[in-house]
């Protein structure tokens, strides 16, 4: 066979290749693996919000205070303003309240709620009572969690506990989630594929989203998954240029949480912060 020949046929080989398994070395898929690193990711989630936990408020700082509360799901909201510039006239401080032990605030006995091998751990850790004179300083507080069923339907009494003034802002972020995550199944399918790929989220999120929603105002209510995801009980896994943007289903990459954030604060209830 010719030299000339050769060429074409090797050509001909690559281009087959290319068609049949598209951005096989595409920088796009390197990140998307690199993305789903799930210690790397899980080191992003939690870094910089625990750098802020309870640090205190600086009475000779100008500008409003902000106070983040939650679990890793509040650790990701972080995430999405920081990523974001946003919330750039508040300093900023987090509670971390663990999610096994989940938000309330009131007189009920919620030990039935919590696991037993939990409630040790729960006992010590960081709480709304213990926050109380933290968020009093507030101007502003947000609380965001991977909400539990009996948690959300006891918002309303938890809130009323806080007792909140009129002047402070509070804004309650729900439930997120972006399904299985499997990246390699996701490296040869088309970018077009991708970008129309949807995942069904976890089973217990529509119907806890819409417990938040029976228990606080639509303008104090942050509906992240109907403003990442629309109506439906799908979620998209890409954003617009193809980053990933859940590393595990729940939390976000670094490139999920500038989309997420772009999203948030461009949208009521949230753009209105200043």
């Amino acid at each position: 066979m010719s030299n000339y020949l050769s060429l074409l046929l090797g050509s001909a080989i690559c281009a087959s290749l290319s068609l049949s398994t598209p951005g096989l070395a595409d920088e796009k898929r390197d990140a998307m693996v690199k993305a789903a690193d799930n210690e790397a990711g899980g080191d992003y989630v939690r870094t910089r919000y625990l750098e802020l936990a309870k640090r205190p408020f600086d009475s000779q700082d100008p500008r409003k205070k902000a106070l983040i509360i939650g679990d890793s799901h509040a650790q990701d909201f972080l995430n999405t303003v920081l990523e974001n510039q946003a919330l750039a006239n508040y300093q900023i401080s987090t509670r971390y309240l663990p999610n096994i032990c989940q938000i309330y605030l009131g007189e009920e006995d919620i030990s039935g709620f919590i696991e037993e091998k939990n409630q040790a751990l729960c006992a010590k850790a960081d709480n709304l009572t213990a926050a109380k004179a933290q968020i009093a300083e507030a101007d502003l507080v947000i609380i965001a969690s991977s909400w539990k069923p009996w948690s959300a339907e006891r918002l309303s009494i938890t809130l009323k506990n806080l007792e909140l003034k009129p002047e402070q802002t509070f804004k309650i972020v729900g439930r997120k989630s972006f399904g299985k995550i499997n990246v390699r199944s996701y490296l040869r399918q088309t970018d077009e594929d991708l970008l129309k790929l949807r995942n069904p989220v976890d089973e217990q999120q529509m119907a806890v989203n819409n417990l938040l929603r029976t228990q606080v105002d639509a303008a104090n209510f942050v509906d992240i998954h109907q403003l990442i995801c629309g109506e439906g009980d799908t979620c998209p896994l890409f954003t617009p240029d193809l980053a990933l943007i859940s590393f595990d289903g729940g939390h976000l990459t670094p490139a999920g949480a500038r989309y997420v954030g772009s999203l948030l604060f461009s949208k009521p209830p949230l753009a209105e912060l200043k």
